[in-house]
């Protein structure tokens, strides 16, 4: 049996597009249709692309998004001024490489405006737009199932902060409501949900680093208390989530480790569960899912990431098949999909991997993948 094949979601964007975004993004006049029609051409090119490298679960890329989570200023409101930025725990412990970071531009620039009003939709014609340019991509190049990436609640509350809800799990609360209508559209439209929760992980040290590990994952669990009343009505087959500590190249020496997250993340209402084992600082931690093999629900299918969205270096195939080795000796072959540790394209405009090399890690994760047939 072949594993299938898919990544997190996000993938470079080509510079129109990337222009395109920028000029909403500063309030600048451009041409509404032409945004529609750069997005529709760069998803059809994203999805070629997928399935060219030989992924078999192919998404839009977040063409159309500045980032993962902060996109979500522009079709909800109640957003708006500045939020404060904290610079990841890990990266503060040293100073020299963190001002090496900001003096070379690897700090993405984009605005995090605070929660400043009521949360609600301004509608679901953007991601209707969305789920229309990723459909008929896959039409066009033969692929039947795909996904559609989603902010989390918890991670919207990291990004973009609250400045109006009386509390922080009111706040939790307000946007658990607000995008439940989002998620059941595109799991309406025939696409799998995919959540995106590096507040799970990665909060860990930019939020809550003041807090024990203890107290951390009750935050957590409060987090994925949230999403799971959102999906409340939606099959859990539909589901992807995504944990992380940080789409970048750094010590991570403050990341908590998965043992201590893994019931948090076992928890939360998705089938799917995409999590990174590639990078140097987590490629341990499969022995998690091992030792822990009986307290994995038998309807869960594990994700791992199998190459690295830090570095430029393309894993060789013979890798990535000895690490999804590792996850089918555990729960078998038919339980596990290849993807990646993160995305390649978090934040338009940005990313550490040349846009060629990431479709070339891709297309080595297919070809590992193969190796296990």
């Amino acid at each position: 049996m072949t594993i299938r094949t898919t990544h997190v979601g996000s993938l470079p964007r080509s510079q129109e597009v990337v222009d395109f975004i920028f000029a909403r993004e500063r309030g600048e006049d451009y041409d509404a249709d032409g945004f529609d029609a750069a997005m529709a051409r760069a998803v059809a090119e994203t999805v070629r692309k997928q399935v060219e490298a030989g992924v078999d679960i192919v998404s839009d890329g977040e063409t159309s998004k500045i980032s993962y989570a902060t996109y979500v200023k522009d079709r909800y409101t109640g957003f708006g001024g500045d939020s404060p930025r904290n610079a990841p725990a890990d990266l503060k412990l040293f100073p020299s490489f963190l001002k090496r970071i900001a003096d070379s531009g690897g700090t993405p620039q984009y605005a995090r405006p605070m929660c400043i009003g009521e949360v609600r939709s301004k509608g679901q014609g953007e991601l209707e737009k969305d789920i229309s340019n990723l459909k008929t991509a896959m039409a066009e190049h033969g692929r039947q199932r795909g996904f559609m990436n989603a902010a989390s609640p918890g991670v919207i509350s990291l990004f973009l902060q609250n400045d109006y809800y009386r509390t922080r799990e009111a706040y939790l609360a307000a946007l658990a409501d607000a995008m439940k209508a989002e998620y059941e559209t595109i799991v309406a439209s025939g696409l799998d949900l995919q959540l995106d929760c590096p507040d799970l992980a990665l909060s860990r040290h930019m939020l809550f680093s003041e807090l024990s590990d203890a107290e951390f994952v009750k935050i957590a669990a409060s987090h994925v208390e949230a999403l799971n009343h959102a999906l409340s009505g939606i099959p859990a087959e539909k589901v992807r989530i995504h944990i992380c500590w940080g789409n970048y190249e750094g010590p991570h020496v403050c990341d908590i480790p998965m043992a201590q997250m893994f019931d948090t993340l076992m928890s939360a209402k998705a089938r799917y569960v995409l999590f990174e084992t590639s990078n140097p600082r987590h490629g341990h931690e499969w022995t998690v899912f091992r030792d822990r093999k009986a307290d994995i629900p038998d309807d869960k299918i594990l994700v791992p990431g199998v190459v690295d969205t830090t570095t430029n270096f393309v894993e060789h195939p013979e890798l990535i098949a000895q690490r999804l080795s590792r996850f089918a000796g555990i729960v078998g072959s038919d339980r596990v999909i290849a993807g990646s540790d993160c995305g390649f394209g978090t934040f338009a405009g940005f990313g550490a991997v040349d846009p060629d090399i990431a479709y070339a890690k891709l297309k080595a994760m297919a070809e590992g993948a193969a190796m296990l047939s």
